[in-house]
């Protein structure tokens, strides 16, 4: 068996994982389930860890596995850590955050900043490739400024206030509604009501599902959201900056956010981040090949 390099990105929804030779070279590919304890339970998630790594190594034996995951803690509970049992005897991984798997996947650096915001937001330092400070991260209740979550929250919150007014909507305002499947038309009480009891039925992270329509329609209200989003972020960023470039990760880095995110840190060397799997594949080079090992490319 051929001795290889095993990287894996855990996400809520769906595990990714990578299997890299001494070359750099893409031997083999998984994906699975959502493998985060958090979101979808010891059992279940460490199963579907289990079976994006077999799919990746396809017989191939794991030299070393990195493995990406936000809440990492999780994995130090007793209870958690017990479900996990076969997956860390089988390969004997490395667990980071996904900060560093971020970082690691947009730059060969070793120091710098990472600027995360999909559906929740966090900015860390890192130093020897290793997460050594950071600002945020506290979930939607307690924070998250700038993620998704945070600018779907606000564009329901100005389209209930247009609702109040009276006073003819506006582009954003009109989009939320027609996301929400609610009618524009007649008594402004009824989609008012109806839009309050539809978001507090859901689970409330269901709101970035609204964060698009505040970088794709063309509204004042719109930019202004946006412009408080990208600057908290810049912020949070600057917050933990000591020098090297700042990699910005997640989709809401992809919107007319992330653009003037790029914008407020002018001055800084600002590059993307990539696939997740890359960085958690290289991270697992690394330690499996020694330092010259190289960045997979796909």
């Amino acid at each position: 068996m051929t001795g290889v390099a095993l990287g894996v990105d855990i996400g809520g929804s769906t595990t990714r994982a990578l299997a890299v030779d001494s070359a750099g070279d893409v031997v083999g590919r998984g994906v699975a389930g959502g493998g985060n304890p958090n979101t979808n339970g010891p059992a279940a998630a460490a199963a579907q860890l289990l079976a994006a790594a077999n799919t990746a190594l396809s017989g191939s034996q794991a030299e070393s596995c990195v493995i990406g995951m936000a809440g990492s803690s999780a994995l130090l509970d007793p209870a958690v850590a017990a479900e996990f049992d076969v997956v860390f005897e089988l390969l004997r991984p490395r667990v980071v955050s996904d900060a560093e798997v971020a970082f690691a996947s947009g730059t060969s650096s070793a120091f710098g900043t990472v600027l995360i915001s999909g559906t929740g937001s966090i900015a860390s330092r890192i130093a020897g490739r290793e997460r050594v400070a950071t600002y945020g991260g506290f979930g939607w209740l307690l924070g998250d400024e700038g993620s998704a979550f945070w600018i779907g929250r606000e564009a329901v919150r100005v389209t209930l206030y247009a609702l109040q007014s009276g006073k003819p909507l506006g582009p954003l305002p009109q989009a939320v509604l027609t996301s929400a499947g609610l009618p524009i038309d007649g008594d402004p009480r009824i989609p008012f009501g109806r839009l309050i009891r539809q978001v507090n039925r859901e689970e409330p992270i269901r709101l970035a599902r609204f964060a698009p329509l505040a970088s794709s329609v063309d509204d004042p209200v719109a930019h202004g959201i946006v412009e408080r989003a990208a600057q908290s972020l810049a912020a949070q960023a600057l917050a933990v900056h000591e020098g090297g470039p700042v990699v910005l990760a997640g989709a809401v880095m992809q919107t007319a956010v992330g653009a003037r995110v790029r914008d407020l840190l002018v001055g800084q060397e600002v590059v993307d981040a990539k696939d997740g799997t890359v960085g958690a594949a290289w991270l697992a080079s690394l330690d499996a090949f020694g330092p010259d090992a190289l960045r997979p490319s796909l």
